[in-house]
C-alpha cells in the first residue's frame, strides 16, 4: 500500500508540475540568454572607442609616410572594415574640381565641381557637412541610389582645402557629431602627406 501511495505521488509529482517546470526552465533560459546579450553589448566598443582604437592605429600607419595616395587608401579601408559603411572615399582637389581618390565601395563619380552636391559644398564652405538624408539635400549628385545620408569632412591647411573625405551609409541619419568630431581628427593625419605639394599636379 505504501509503495502505492510513494508511485502515486511520484507520479503527480512528475505530471503535475510539469508546466510550472517548463515555465522556470524557460525563464532561466531566458534570463540567461539576455545575461549573455547583456554581457556582449557590455564587451562590444561603443561608437567613441571605435574611433579612438581606429585613429590609434591610422596614426601609426601615417606617420612618416609621404605619400598622400598611400594614406588615403589606409584611411578609407580602415574606416571601412570598422565601420561597414556603404562608401568611404576621397575626391582630391585639382584646379576648380573635386577628383575622385582612393575609395572602398561602388563605382563613383569620377569628377565633381566646386559648390556642386555635398563634396563641392562642404569644399566650398570648408566645413563638414552631415546630410541625414540625401534626397532632401539641394543639388545632391547621386552617384548610387542606395546612399541614404552623408557626411563629407574637408581635409585642410588653414582655409585652404586639399580634399574632402566622403562617407556614405545605406540607413538615414547614420552619422552624427560624434562622428563629425572623429573623422576631422582622422582628416588631419592626411594633412601632412596632402599638403606636400610634390605629390600632386593640379
Amino acid at each position: 500500500m505504501t509503495r502505492v501511495v510513494a508511485s502515486s505521488v511520484i507520479e503527480k509529482q512528475n505530471v503535475l508540475p510539469d508546466k510550472k517546470r517548463q515555465c522556470v526552465l524557460l525563464f532561466f533560459a531566458t534570463f540567461a540568454s539576455k545575461g549573455r546579450i547583456v554581457e556582449r553589448e557590455r564587451k562590444m566598443p561603443d561608437k567613441k572607442e571605435k574611433y579612438l582604437q581606429l585613429i590609434a592605429s591610422l596614426r601609426s600607419l601615417t606617420e612618416g609616410e609621404p605619400d598622400a595616395i598611400a594614406n588615403m587608401a589606409n584611411v578609407a579601408a580602415a574606416i571601412k572594415e570598422t565601420f561597414g559603411f556603404f562608401w568611404v572615399g576621397f575626391y582630391i582637389v585639382k584646379g576648380n574640381q573635386l577628383v575622385l581618390g582612393p575609395f572602398q565601395g561602388p563605382m563613383a563619380c569620377t569628377r565633381i565641381a566646386y559648390g556642386k552636391g555635398v563634396c563641392g559644398t562642404a569644399w566650398k564652405e570648408r566645413k563638414t557637412l552631415i546630410v541625414p538624408d540625401v534626397d532632401a539635400f539641394p543639388g545632391h549628385i547621386a552617384c548610387s541610389r542606395f546612399s541614404r545620408s552623408e557626411i563629407v569632412v574637408p581635409v585642410m591647411n588653414g582655409n585652404e582645402v586639399g580634399a574632402v573625405l566622403d562617407i556614405d551609409s545605406e540607413r538615414l541619419n547614420a552619422f552624427d557629431e560624434t562622428d563629425a568630431y572623429y573623422l576631422e581628427k582622422i582628416a588631419e593625419l592626411i594633412h601632412p602627406s596632402l599638403f606636400d605639394r610634390g605629390n600632386f599636379d593640379s
